[in-house]
């Protein structure tokens, strides 16, 4: 996928929905939920189980959906996820290899930064966007708003402390995405297995931010 594709996509979607479970059987059902409920950018943490098969058994079951995977942390696992398929990639750090490395095949990749300084030379290694993680820590959508006056060519998308209630702030303060954890999978639905409880929350958030 070339950058501009990605970019194209992540304008049009907005939500990044991060799934991260200790059994397979539930990360796959949170992700099927949460596809059933509109939302089509889908990323399985690499520390989840069974991360590799479930990348590319979710690359099957929803064909209209993409699906990446996050929290990667060395070439290794970055080469592990897009033999399972991967189809974008974010990790919490800048590393410089692994940036030049997914540029290079075209998969697009997001690192995590926070910090100006971090954010330009994330960017500058040739990140497709920045993850700004974790926002909440340094002022949540007024440090997004201060960040896009002298970075406002670099798109960015927060994530630690985005809930469904501030989301639309942060598109509005300047974020070109947003990603979502824990807002779309409350422990209640989880235990229980209310699936449909998590596509109508998904639902809600993608109604959100419209």
């Amino acid at each position: 996928m070339s950058g501009q594709a990605w970019l194209s996509q992540i304008k049009q979607h907005k939500v990044i929905a991060v799934v991260r479970a200790p059994e397979v059987s539930l990360t796959r059902q949170m992700a099927l939920a949460i596809a059933s409920g509109g939302i089509q950018l889908i990323e399985i943490t690499w520390n989840s189980a069974g991360a590799t098969e479930l990348i590319a058994q979710l690359r099957v079951e929803l064909p209209n959906c993409t699906i990446g995977t996050g929290t990667l942390l060395n070439l290794q696992q970055m080469q592990e996820a897009i033999a399972a398929g991967a189809q974008f990639l974010f990790t919490p750090h800048i590393d410089s290899v692994m940036i030049r490395a997914a540029v290079d095949i075209g998969i697009p990749i997001i690192p995590g930064a926070l910090s100006p300084t971090e954010i330009v030379t994330a960017w500058s290694s040739g990140a497709s966007c920045v993850k700004v993680f974790p926002v909440e820590a340094v002022g949540g959508v007024n440090y997004i708003r201060s960040l896009r006056g002298p970075l406002g060519h670099i798109p960015l998308i927060p994530t630690g402390g985005v809930t469904l209630e501030n989301a639309k702030e942060f598109l509005q303060a300047g974020a070109i995405a947003v990603g979502l954890s824990s807002q779309l999978f409350p422990k209640e639905f989880v235990d229980t297995q209310d699936w449909e409880a998590i596509s109508q929350k998904a639902a809600a958030a993608m109604q959100k931010i419209s």
